[in-house]
């Protein structure tokens, strides 16, 4: 029974009415003021706000909690997630997480008060407004033109990778761009390539790309009697190998003897392998170009 003095009704227990919380689950988790008084009440949604059985995302704004922090901005701006948010979202390799989301709004539309986000103003398809979120192509262009080359190289043969996307898709949509960053972003899907199988190995690529060394491939097969193995990068004339080597590439014992057998195996069929770490590709650059400039024009006899 309801002991509540008369005049003081709780406004969880309305009598016919929905709690703030049920008719937020049923609007999708979200909605503005309007809607969710009309459903409700002033009084009821000051009082779930106050327990904290719904927050405030933006002005006018108000969310079931729990949301994540792109989540929370995409409705706060009624926008579309987007960029290096979107690249996130699709498992897509970062060298950095973004600090803040990145949301796409309409051309034109003036922002409303939010939750910090790097915005950005274009149009998007009726899809990508309904799901939240931009297409796999769009993000990769998107990041193309924004991000430098390696990053958004690596972000691209990722892409590839999945088989969500392909190079002519990518080619495509690139041919037609025009303004900020379309170069690169040319410049990335005409280098993309699917086979590339790390973050890393995209980053060394890039490097080689942007000072003009050719004639390395991708996971290229050596053969050598029984002999085989795929190396990240490799020059078939030179016999020159090239490993992108992580934080950690040995899980055990067994697998660093069967990595050494695998380098012995290559050195006897006269492979030259390099091997770069993580802080050589990414924080000097100019040494690993050198020295692989320096090895292929041994191997080459220049």
């Amino acid at each position: 029974m309801d002991n509540a003095p008369h005049g003081s009704a709780d406004p969880r227990h309305h009598p016919g009415m929905e709690s703030v919380s049920t008719v937020l689950g049923r609007l999708g988790g979200w909605a503005p003021r309007g809607p969710l008084i009309a459903a409700t009440s002033r009084r009821a949604v000051a009082a779930a706000l106050k327990r904290g059985e719904i927050e405030r995302i933006a002005l006018g704004i108000y969310a079931l909690p729990g949301l994540s922090v792109d989540e929370a901005a995409v409705l706060a701006y009624d926008g579309v997630l987007s960029h290096m948010s979107a690249a996130q979202a699709f498992e897509l390799p970062l060298l950095h997480a973004p600090e803040k989301p990145h949301i796409t709004l309409p051309p034109h539309r003036h922002p409303r008060p939010g939750p910090p986000a790097v915005l950005h103003w274009a149009p998007t398809s009726a899809t990508e407004r309904r799901d939240r979120i931009t297409s796999l192509q769009r993000t990769v262009v998107d990041c193309a033109r924004t991000l430098p080359f390696g990053e958004s190289l690596a972000i691209a043969d990722a892409a590839l990778a999945t088989g969500r996307l392909t190079q002519d898709e990518l080619l495509g949509a690139t041919a037609a761009l025009r303004g900020y960053g379309c170069p690169n972003a040319g410049r990335v899907a005409a280098a993309a390539s699917g086979l590339s199988e790390s973050f890393l190995e995209s980053v060394l690529r890039s490097l080689l790309i942007s000072a003009g060394i050719e004639g390395f491939e991708p996971q290229m097969l050596v053969t050598y009697g029984s002999f085989r193995a795929r190396v990240d990068l490799g020059h078939r004339v030179a016999l020159l190998a090239l490993e992108a080597e992580g934080f950690a590439f040995h899980g055990s014992r067994r697998d660093f003897a069967a990595d050494c057998r695998r380098y012995d195996e290559l050195v006897a069929a006269g492979w030259l392998v390099l091997r770069f770490t993580y802080e050589q590709v990414i924080g000097d650059p100019a040494w690993v170009v050198a020295t692989v400039r320096a090895a292929l024009d041994q191997r080459l006899g220049k």
